[in-house]
């Protein structure tokens, strides 16, 4: 009973977390800039263009997590 990759990839959901679609619709509607975010299992990786837009974040992390409604650790990287 072999797979083909495409019957594989047929059944597979390509759709993005909630999370990750909250955090970078929160920083568009905010400050219109887009961010790259990595999912991983303790923590959520937002990495933005400038140190300055993650600056900002860090300062609205309470505002950001709430939005987001997770648990999981956010952490800011600069491109």
């Amino acid at each position: 009973m072999s797979n083909s990759l495409a019957d594989l990839l047929a059944n597979k959901d390509f759709d993005e977390p909630e999370e990750m679609r909250a955090i970078k619709q929160f920083v568009q509607e905010k400050y219109q800039v887009a961010v790259e975010i990595q999912m991983q299992e303790k923590q959520i990786i937002v990495t933005t263009p400038s140190a300055a837009l993650a600056n900002t974040l860090r300062l609205k992390l309470p505002e950001l997590r709430k939005a987001v409604a997770t648990d999981k650790k956010i952490v800011l990287r600069i491109r």
